[in-house]
C-alpha cells in the first residue's frame, strides 16, 4: 500500500520540543517535495513547512519561523519536522503530504496525521 506515515506526536509542555517524522511506505520520497500541514479543532488547515525533493529549498509559515526546522533523509525515505519552543497555539493534528513541488498545490499522497498537544 502506497502511503505516508507520520509519527512523533504527543503531549509536551510549552517551551518543549518534538520531532515529527513522515515516512514513505511502498514508494520512495526521492522525487517529491514534502509539505507539513496542521489543523486545529475548528480551524482551517494551515501549511506549516515544505522541503523540496533535494532538500535544497525550504519554506516556513511565519508562525513557526525560527522555531521549526524541516529536513529529509532520502536514504531513509523520511522527512522530519523538528519543533522547538512549542506554544499552546501549535496544538493540532499534523499531516504530511507529497507534492511535485513546494510551489504546487497538488498532492499525490497524504498521511493519516499525528496529534501534537502543547499544554502544561
Amino acid at each position: 500500500q502506497l502511503q505516508l506515515v507520520e509519527s512523533g506526536g504527543g503531549l509536551v509542555q510549552p517551551g518543549g520540543s518534538l520531532r515529527l517524522s513522515c515516512a514513505a511506505s511502498g514508494f520512495t520520497l526521492d522525487y517529491y517535495a514534502i509539505k507539513w500541514f496542521r489543523q486545529a479543532p475548528g480551524k482551517e488547515r494551515e501549511g506549516v513547512s515544505c522541503i523540496s525533493s533535494s532538500g535544497g529549498f525550504t519554506k516556513y509559515a511565519d508562525s513557526v519561523k525560527g522555531r521549526f526546522t524541516i529536513s529529509r533523509d532520502n536514504a531513509k525515505s523520511t522527512v522530519y519536522l523538528q519543533m522547538n519552543s512549542l506554544k499552546s497555539e501549535d496544538t493540532a493534528v499534523y499531516y504530511c503530504a507529497a507534492a511535485p513541488s513546494c510551489l504546487r498545490n497538488e498532492y499525490d499522497y497524504w498521511g493519516q496525521g499525528t496529534q501534537v498537544t502543547v499544554s502544561s
